[in-house]
């Protein structure tokens, strides 16, 4: 019966195929702070085996600054959206300016997120599935604070955790001269301190230069700026081939 259905043409799967939608790439710019944030949570080892607190950490993409963050001992959606609702509160975040991505965890993909967004007017952003460079500023900020030399190798408690957390998060703010930001700190470029910073040492430079200009064999310095925009997958130019090239 099979080879008589197969000459017609007529064998064919009779389940229901599931088809998983095509995820859209995300393609994200900010070009100053409040524009766009990134969130997520990282597990920090606990005294116990298979014991973890959760570390929920709301970054602004531009200037790094790490506008709120939440240490608890599970994954909630209630904690999520109270972490969101204060902090946008407290950078005074007006409708329609804001965007916030994250990645596709249980909290963040929640009812209770998507609808408190909606209510506070902030665009939802989502990571591809199984893609874990899509949220690259929030993994990079989670390996430099697993990196730095006290972040000790487990947390007696989930007070211990938050001792620990407090002085980070203040260093990391406004002590940590990021290399992607001029060698500023995140507080100077989020609070808009940066072009008076960059100012006064543009006047050291050209102090320096004037009394020993032979110590500069490139010519008169020039302090590094910020950048003109911060993107989360850069869109790639597209080249155009010439007329001929085509023919």
């Amino acid at each position: 019966m099979y080879r008589i259905l197969s000459e017609n043409e007529q064998v064919a799967e009779r389940r229901k195929q599931c088809v998983h939608p095509v995820a859209t790439k995300p393609v994200l710019v900010a070009t100053v702070p409040k524009q766009l944030w990134s969130w997520d949570i990282t597990h920090l080892l606990g005294p116990q085996k298979r014991t973890f607190y959760y570390l929920y950490v709301i970054l602004d993409v531009y200037s790094r600054y790490v506008v709120g963050w939440l240490l608890a001992e599970c994954e909630s959606e209630a904690l999520a959206k109270e972490l969101v609702l204060q902090t946008c509160a407290k950078q005074n975040i007006p409708l329609g300016q804001l965007t916030l991505h994250a990645d596709r965890g249980s909290p963040m993909i929640s009812k209770t997120i998507t609808m408190l967004l909606a209510d506070l007017g902030v665009t939802k952003s989502h990571s591809r599935p199984h893609v874990s460079n899509d949220n690259p500023y929030s993994e990079a900020h989670f390996k430099t604070m697993k990196y730095r030399p006290d972040y000790p190798e487990f947390f007696g408690s989930a007070a211990d955790a938050r001792a620990w957390a407090h002085p980070f998060f203040h260093w990391y703010n406004h002590e940590h001269h990021h290399s992607a930001l001029g060698l500023l700190t995140p507080a100077v470029v989020h609070y808009g301190q940066a072009p008076a910073v960059l100012q006064a040492r543009q006047q050291v430079l050209q102090q320096a230069y004037a009394a020993h200009p032979e110590r500069f064999v490139k010519g008169q310095p020039l302090v590094a700026g910020l950048p003109p925009e911060v993107w989360i997958n850069r869109p790639q130019p597209v080249m155009v081939l010439p007329a001929q090239a085509l023919q």
